[in-house]
């Protein structure tokens, strides 16, 4: 996958999600999208990446919606 493919993976992902998790800053949303999208980009099928993406991001995403606050 390209650059400009890749960003745009990333781009179309993060704005299902921002939609889903208003309530989340986008570029939180954006860099766990990305850090999820590097975990699978060495893979060799190209096939699954953005719903495989998507998946691990709305996961951590849900994850950390429901964890109680940390106290600084």
């Amino acid at each position: 996958m390209d650059d400009t493919e890749k960003h745009e993976t990333i781009a179309k992902v993060t704005d299902r999600l921002a939609a889903r998790y208003p309530e989340t800053p986008r570029n939180l949303i954006a860099a766990v999208v990305a850090e999820e999208y590097a975990l699978l980009d060495s893979g060799r099928i190209r096939t699954y990446i953005p719903t495989l993406v998507e998946r691990g991001a709305r996961n951590r995403l849900r994850e950390s919606a429901s964890a109680p606050p940390t106290a600084i």
